[in-house]
């Protein structure tokens, strides 16, 4: 859990993307690839399981795409790389891995405190300070574009 898999950055980087740059509409999945570089085949796949999670909606039809489910400082770092993980393995990895009882009296349950801590670490950082984070670095937001102010 201390090396972050491809599968679990792009998961993190689509979510932002989407909470950055939605300004109101739903986010394609084609705009995710093109400003972030995500591969499409990591890309769809993660997307329909962070909507069966409900973390994303995902809405039909021709202007469709995918948005935040709840409000972006509603959802946390943590949710997702939960999602994530439950793709990559379904198992304990250390279940099938046989271990001295220094391995397995001491260093396994290290490992799972670390794990923990590093869990509500990641629990405790929202999208919305990702996004502001984004904001204050001077990313530009396609989101500003979307706006519209005609009433």
């Amino acid at each position: 859990m201390l090396r972050p898999s491809k599968k679990m950055l792009f998961a993190i980087e689509a979510v932002l993307d989407i909470a950055y740059h939605a300004g109101g509409e739903p986010v394609q999945s084609r705009e995710i690839t093109r400003r972030q570089g995500i591969p499409r085949r990591y890309l769809e796949q993660t997307l329909q399981q962070l909507v069966r999670s409900g973390i994303l909606v995902g809405v039909r039809g021709p202007k469709g795409g995918y948005r935040l489910a709840r409000e972006r400082r509603r959802i946390s770092v943590g949710e997702v790389v939960r999602v994530v993980r439950a793709m990559e393995t379904a198992e304990d990895p250390f279940q099938d891995v046989p271990a001295s009882d220094l391995g397995a009296k001491v260093i396994r349950p290290m490992w799972g405190d670390l794990t923990e801590e590093i869990m509500d670490r990641l629990d405790a950082i929202t999208f919305d300070d990702l996004c502001m984070r984004s904001y204050k670095t001077g990313i530009p937001s396609e989101a500003h574009s979307k706006l519209d102010f005609i009433i």
